[in-house]
């Protein structure tokens, strides 16, 4: 029987599958104990399950590549900190030596311990761990019992479920998943950012899922206005071929863009950079005509692994990324570490309450003088061979700036005296994403050469509400007025003082914005690179002119309603 289910479209893309139910993760077992003579073989099987989890995981973080290995690769990082927690893994043994418990409810029972101390923090994101929490659960479980976990698909599959996490997406995807559909979920969630990467089409927040699609129902799933059509009729059919040809039509336009100039309709020339973390984003960025970098990652380099890297690894890798780009400026990211990415080196602090408001950034850069010294000596070796940019994340104020130019002046003068070639001229640049920061921009403009807002952070910090965390999903968006007058804010200062601005979050990527960052001003974008084109088309049909003539409308919005109706009028 023909049924339509309503969600949020969180990844464009149309699909036609069959349905896999996968009812929420509980672990149903009931009490048992064993006898004393069972302890040390139930415990040898549980450290069995935990070391093979282990591997599983320690296996696809190898595979990942490109945006998956930042995207997947935290959790994944987080993941494997959990195996090593060792409060989860010594209450399982007195559970088992003291309580005398299998292994299987052993399992349920710490389990369900941790979940109650997660309950009672106040801290959203702490709180929102939990998921993590459960997914290694999970998987151990499934170790136990010698089961692969619960993520096989069969080529054609539609996953339906209550969520998915980030981990999980690259690998239901190479084993033929063609959509996904949860009941909960946020579209600004990792989940719907990676999703978007991967083009997976992505429904969220289909609340009835779960009770009205049945294992095995053909479904149709449209991933950008978030409709599911259970057991499709024919007129259902026909409009899904149509919508498909459709798709087909705008990539073959989008493809002609690679070539083209990011030019307005009235004739202004907007630069379109790309974020990258790999060679392989370099290498793309490249092909579509990116004008440069806007945005290397250089914290993968020092995750998933127990020493740090040296200077002469460093070197060599940000060489490789600047030769990559043939001469287009590629801006070099300092480490933005903290305790909230998985770190196995020691460097950030562990156990902070809050690590999103902790030493991580320039912070944690500035209290650790020889690590940081080290990057800012390879990245201005890596200068001598193309244009390099440098840019300071978490930046609060000035006084962060004068103390990394300072360092980048003694780095310099020593690597000269040592006969390293260097740039005469390196741009020093600060991410806004901390609110004070964007308030008192103009505090930082004699001191920087450029900005770049991090509207990912920004958004979140300014409206207190962590984007990955579901209950906060509505709360958690850039069209807020708010954040509108901030941004318009930074970049007018900008422009005021030259100071370049740019917006890297993913705010940038997203071609439905792109009128509205014209309209405030915005003349550089920085987005992944699988998106270059969709923005592109979007600001070659955008008339800049018009849109600035309308922008103290927008600025009048009370709320998001208001900013949506001035988006729909463009």
């Amino acid at each position: 029987m023909r049924l339509l289910l309503s969600g949020h479209g969180a990844s464009r893309g149309n699909a036609l599958g069959r349905a896999r139910v996968r009812q929420p993760h509980a672990l149903e077992v009931v009490e048992q104990r064993i006898g004393a003579n069972r302890v040390e073989g139930e415990l040898a099987q549980l450290h069995t399950a935990i070391a093979a989890t282990r591997d599983e995981m320690q296996a696809l973080r190898q595979k990942l590549r490109g945006a998956l290995a930042k995207e997947v690769g935290e959790f994944l990082d987080l993941h494997a900190l959990l195996l090593d927690d060792p409060e989860l893994l010594r209450g399982l043994d007195d559970l088992i030596r003291a309580g005398r418990y299998s292994a299987d409810y052993a399992l349920r029972l710490q389990r369900d311990k941790l979940a109650a101390v997660f309950a009672e923090m106040d801290d959203a994101y702490l709180k929102s761990r939990m998921d993590d929490l459960d997914h290694v659960i999970g998987r151990i479980h499934a170790h136990l019992h010698a089961r692969a976990v619960d993520l096989a698909g069969v080529a054609g599959d539609i996953l339906v479920s209550d969520n998915v996490a980030p981990s999980e997406l690259a690998q239901l995807q190479a084993q033929g998943v063609v959509a996904i559909v949860t009941a909960a979920g946020s579209p600004l969630s990792h989940s719907a950012i990676l999703a978007r990467s991967l083009h997976l089409p992505l429904v969220v927040g289909a609340a009835k899922a779960l009770q009205k699609i049945n294992d095995g129902d053909a479904l149709i799933v449209d991933g950008g206005n978030g409709r599911v059509v259970v057991e499709p009729g024919a007129d259902d059919l026909r409009e899904h071929r149509e919508r498909l040809r459709e798709l087909a039509r705008e990539q073959r336009e989008l493809d002609r863009l690679r070539g083209k100039p990011t030019r307005t309709r009235d004739g202004v020339d907007i630069v379109l950079l790309a974020n990258a973390e790999s060679r392989d984003d370099v290498a793309n960025a490249h092909a579509l005509g990116a004008a440069g970098l806007g945005l290397y990652r250089t914290e993968f380099l020092f995750l998933q692994r127990n020493e740090l890297p040296d200077e002469e690894e460093q070197f060599h890798h940000y060489r490789d990324i600047v030769l990559g780009m043939s001469g287009r400026p590629v801006t070099i990211r300092t480490l933005d570490l903290g305790a909230d990415k998985a770190d196995r080196t020691g460097l950030a602090l562990q156990g902070e309450d809050n690590p999103a408001l902790g030493v991580r950034g320039v912070r944690l850069s500035l209290s650790h003088d020889g690590v940081f010294d080290t990057q800012l000596r390879a990245i201005l070796r890596a200068s001598g061979y193309g244009p390099v940019r440098i840019l300071v994340p978490m930046v609060s104020g000035r006084e962060e700036i004068l103390a990394v130019r300072q360092r980048i002046r003694r780095a310099r003068a020593r690597l000269r005296k040592e006969g390293h070639a260097v740039a005469e001229e390196i741009a020093l640049g600060a991410m806004i994403e901390v609110p004070a920061a964007a308030i008192a921009a103009h505090g930082l403009v004699d001191v920087v050469d450029f900005f770049s807002i991090g509207t990912n952070d920004l958004v979140q910090y300014l409206l207190a509400a962590d984007r990955n965390n579901e209950a906060l999903g509505e709360l958690y968006s850039p069209l807020h007025p708010g954040v509108l007058r901030l941004l318009r804010h930074v970049i007018r200062i900008g422009e005021e003082s030259n100071v370049p601005v740019a917006v890297c979050g993913e705010v940038a990527g997203d071609a439905r914005f792109a009128p509205l960052l014209l309209a405030l001003g915005l003349t550089e974008f920085s987005l992944h690179p699988d998106l270059l084109l969709e923005v592109r088309r979007a600001i070659r049909n955008s008339d800049r002119a018009a849109l600035q003539a309308r922008v103290d409308k927008l600025l009048q919005a009370r709320d998001r309603a208001g900013i949506e109706r001035w988006l729909a009028a463009v």
